[in-house]
C-alpha cells in the first residue's frame, strides 16, 4: 500500500475512538475529539507522531529504523515530543497512533 492507503487505515481504525481526518499545514492529519492534532502524513510518506519525550512509546518509536525527532524547519530545531517514523515501519503506525491519541497534551 501507498503511504496515503496505510495513513487513511490508520485513521479507520481509529474512527470509534473519536478520530477525524483533517489537515494540518496542508498536510493530511488525525484530530482527536478536542480537534487536536496528534499526527500527521509528511511528504516523503512518513508520519509523524506527538508521542510526548521520556515515554516509553517515545522511546520504542525513536529505536525503529530511519526513526527520528521531528525537525519541521530542517535547521536543528527539533520538536521533542513528535517522533517521524517512515512509511518502511508502517506496520507500527496504528500503535503508535493509539499511544499519541491517548497521551495527555
Amino acid at each position: 500500500m501507498s503511504a496515503e492507503e496505510d495513513f487513511q487505515q490508520v485513521g479507520a481504525e481509529l474512527a470509534d475512538l473519536g478520530v477525524r481526518l483533517s489537515s494540518m499545514m496542508g498536510r493530511p492529519a488525525l484530530k482527536d475529539q478536542a480537534g487536536k492534532v496528534f499526527a500527521s502524513l509528511q511528504r516523503d510518506g512518513a508520519m509523524v507522531f506527538r508521542l510526548v519525550r521520556d515515554t516509553p512509546e517515545h522511546a520504542a518509536a525513536l529505536k525503529l529504523p530511519d526513526a527520528s525527532l521531528f525537525d519541521p524547519s530542517g535547521a536543528g530545531r527539533a520538536m521533542k515530543d513528535w517522533v517521524v517514523v517512515p512509511h518502511s515501519s508502517a506496520d507500527e503506525w496504528t500503535d503508535l497512533a493509539e499511544a499519541a491519541l491517548s497521551r495527555p497534551r
